[in-house]
């Protein structure tokens, strides 16, 4: 493969960053839309207090997480061409960072309300501390140990 250019590698890195976008958008999407109608229902009266804090904090987290990762395009659109396609793609980089930590958070809070609601206490704590587990793991402790590796060779 020939070697890029600065601007081509520049444009490579932004169609990279708008695909890995569109691929945890509808994730974000789909919870938003599941916690924008839970009030609605007739169970959201069972909740309990706690409870109900842990899903507004879930709703929070899934609305910080969708702004931190639409922001890129909005970026994108109000900055368009005007020289500043380096920073952008950092920027960029940064709040798509943030916006995968919020859904991380907004996921397990998501399953410890509904585990809480179906099976009360244990269950939800052990379901919650799996689905979080996992969520630390394999979105971010696989690639910062391959970065480490990597800066270490």
């Amino acid at each position: 493969m020939p070697k890029e250019d600065p601007k081509e590698r520049l444009d490579r890195e932004l169609i990279e960053l708008l695909n890995e976008l569109r691929v945890a958008l509808p994730g974000v999407q789909v919870l938003f839309a599941f916690l924008l109608t839970v009030p609605f229902s007739d169970r959201f009266k069972e909740l309990t207090e706690p409870q109900r804090d842990v899903y507004f904090a879930a709703f929070l987290c899934t609305a910080v997480s969708s702004v931190c990762l639409m922001a890129p395009t909005a970026y994108h659109r109000i900055r368009f061409r005007q020289a500043d396609k380096e920073h952008m793609l950092r920027s960029a980089n940064i709040l798509a960072i943030v916006g995968i930590a919020f859904l991380a958070l907004a996921v397990s809070l998501a399953v410890f309300v509904v585990t809480d609601l179906l099976f009360h206490g244990a269950a939800a704590g052990i379901a919650t501390g799996f689905v979080a587990a996992a969520l630390i793991v394999i979105w971010f402790g696989l690639p910062i140990s391959r970065r480490i590796a990597d800066e270490e060779n």
